[in-house]
């Protein structure tokens, strides 16, 4: 459903759907350790952290006796919990304004917290703006790969679209090195639960949700309505995950 508010109502505050985001809780390495990309010791090593290196935990519960935390260089990963000495809480940074300012014509529409119910392994993001809207044109984010699509995103095995956004001048900063490498310089943005779903443990994510989000074909100049995060795996990048809306615009 999309409902056209004023620009006031363009915030939406999903902490309390993200508890994890807002722990603040601070720790430092007892020893020498491996940050992983995933809560296993088969995982790829991100970065090795020195003994007393200072932390931001992503989530204060473990995860397979993994922390899931933000290092002081804002590299964000894994790290086995016996090696982390949890010291006290901070006040959550602020997400800083990311948005330029939209024409009239250009409108924002309030982004819809119910669907992060359905986002499936929620951990794995770090929100950096609670709603945000992001005009750009939508380019081919199959066009470089063996299994090409006819509606330019990929289709991911736990239901998501993966597409990509040509972001506008003005939006350049939403963009980090993540999208830079990975992403060829695109903003990626994910509509959840768009097809079925081939994933075991993905499945519940989607059960009894269904997708109302139009996907305009690659070319199109839109505007994308959605949360922006960080995906911790993979290469780290930006994306609008989950998608509220995408408009056509001129």
């Amino acid at each position: 459903m999309r409902i056209a508010l004023s620009r006031a109502a363009l915030v939406v505050l999903l902490s309390m759907a993200y508890p994890s985001f807002v722990c603040g809780q601070e720790g430092t390495t007892n020893r020498n350790v491996n940050l992983r990309r995933d809560p296993s010791t088969s995982s790829p090593v991100l970065a090795h952290l020195a003994k007393s290196a200072r932390l931001t935990l992503v989530d204060a519960n473990p995860d397979s006796g993994f922390y899931h935390a933000r290092t002081e260089d804002d590299r964000v990963g894994w790290i086995f919990a016996r090696y982390v000495t949890i010291s006290h809480k901070k006040p959550p940074r602020p997400a800083p304004a990311l948005t330029p300012a939209l024409a009239p014509s250009q409108s924002p529409t309030v982004c819809d917290s119910s669907i992060a119910a359905h986002v499936y392994h929620p951990t794995r993001l770090i929100v950096k703006q609670d709603c945000i809207s992001v005009t750009g044109i939508i380019v081919d984010a199959t066009a470089t790969r063996s299994k090409k699509e006819p509606d330019g995103v990929r289709h991911e095995a736990d239901g998501d679209c993966h597409g990509w956004l040509k972001v506008d001048p003005g939006f350049e900063n939403l963009l980090n090195p993540g999208n830079m490498s990975a992403e060829e310089g695109n903003l990626v943005f994910e509509i959840i639960c768009k097809y079925s779903v081939t994933q075991t443990d993905a499945k519940a994510a989607c059960q009894g949700y269904a997708d109302g989000v139009t996907l305009p074909p690659v070319g199109s100049h839109v505007l994308i309505v959605g949360r922006l995060v960080q995906d911790t795996f993979h290469a780290q990048w930006n994306e609008i995950h989950p998608v509220t809306s995408i408009s056509l615009i001129p």
